[in-house]
Parts: C-alpha cells; sequence; structure tokens
C-alpha cells in the first residue's frame, strides 16, 4: 500500500501563525539622540563662549588605537599633566569616563535617578516625566561636555562617548572639530611635556593656521 501524506492544512496553521507574530510582536523602533552642536553666530564673543570652561566645561578628545582623552575648564598648554587619559570602562573603574562624568554631574544623576523611580511607581504620567527630565538635562548649572574626534579614532568610540552622556545624564554636550592647541596637548603628554608651550604661543599659532585656511 503506497502511503501520502497532505501538507495542505499546514499552509493554513502557517499563515495563521505569521498572522499572529506580526500583531503580537512590536517592531523596532528607531532609536534618536538629541546633539546640541556649536551655535556660529558671529556675534557671541569669544568669552561669552567660554565662560563656563573654569567651573562647568569638560573637554574629551577621542584619540587613535581606542584611547581618549580629557580635560577641565580652559587647556593649560604648560603643564601636559592637565591633559589625563581616561577609559570607556564602567563605573566600577576609577579611571573611566563614566566615573569621571558621574561624579561632576552628581546632582542631576540624583534628580534624574528619583524621577525614573517616581515614573516606574506610576507617581507622574509619561508627558509629566518628559518635561521634567527636559528641564533638568537643560539645567546651567549642570555639565557642559566637549566631545572632539581626532582624524584617527573611530566611529564606534564617538557613538560610545554619545552613550556616556545619556548614561550620566549630561544634558548640553556638542561635537566640535580639533584644534592645533588639541592636537598638541595630546602630543605633548605623549612625550611628557618636551614640548610645552605657552597659551600666547599656542594661540598665535592657531591664528596663524585659520589664517593659511582663508
Amino acid at each position: 500500500m503506497t502511503l501520502r501524506v497532505d501538507f495542505t492544512p499546514m499552509v493554513d496553521m502557517n499563515m495563521l501563525l505569521i498572522t499572529f507574530f506580526m500583531f503580537c510582536t512590536s517592531l523596532a523602533k528607531p532609536q534618536t539622540m538629541d546633539i546640541t552642536m556649536p551655535v556660529k553666530d558671529e556675534k557671541v564673543t569669544e568669552e561669552e563662549r567660554n565662560k563656563v570652561a573654569d567651573t562647568k566645561a569638560i573637554t574629551i578628545i577621542l584619540g587613535e588605537k581606542n584611547r581618549i582623552f580629557y580635560y577641565l575648564g580652559k587647556p593649560n598648554y604648560t603643564d601636559y599633566t592637565s591633559l589625563k587619559e581616561a577609559t570607556f570602562g564602567s563605573s566600577a573603574d576609577k579611571n573611566s569616563l563614566r566615573t569621571l562624568l558621574l561624579n561632576r554631574n552628581r546632582v542631576n544623576v540624583m534628580k534624574v535617578t528619583k524621577l525614573k523611580d517616581q515614573k516606574a511607581r506610576k507617581q507622574i504620567k509619561q508627558a509629566d516625566f518628559d518635561e521634567a527630565l527636559k528641564k533638568i538635562k537643560s539645567d546651567k548649572d549642570g555639565e557642559v561636555v566637549i566631545i572632539k574626534p581626532m582624524e584617527e579614532s573611530t566611529y564606534k568610540n564617538l557613538v560610545d562617548a554619545l552613550d556616556e552622556m545619556q548614561i550620566c545624564s549630561i544634558g548640553i554636550y556638542a561635537i566640535v572639530d580639533m584644534t592645533e592647541g588639541d592636537r598638541f596637548l595630546v602630543k605633548n603628554l605623549q612625550q611628557a611635556g618636551a614640548l610645552s608651550k605657552t597659551a600666547e604661543q599656542v594661540a598665535a599659532e592657531e591664528a596663524k593656521a585659520a589664517q593659511t585656511k582663508k
């Protein structure tokens, strides 16, 4: 006797399964990230742009081979130790970028944590949460981070740095181009201060380079 298995009913079952998963599975939503780009208004003076440099500004330099450097406030071209090297590690690493940002932005981090806890407990609505979170991150007393990727850095390093901004509740940050002064700081650190210059010398070199480009 010849046996024959009819798989026609399987077609209906497969269609039902596909329809079920289409309606019950949430589709992947595109993730967006707000980036504050530097203003190009020529009316803004250099003093106004740097008015938070001494207290709140953190400049991050993304280097080659996954290296990351930073300095606080204004750059010090005479002291090569003013530029420090960090890692992309977790908060357990005392030398990581995350540890630095969490310590510097401790007040806002605590506010955001409390706000998320209220949302988890359903004490506030989503609209109120978004409004309060936006207010916290736009606080002028928070940290201002300037990210400067070198030509040798990778796109992954930039994405990792932007992720740290979200993790550490940094509301004001920008991606800007490297300057000759920034390159000098990195080279001077690598050579243990052998290239130390005064701020006036570096400023004159940057002005000369800018004039050449024009």
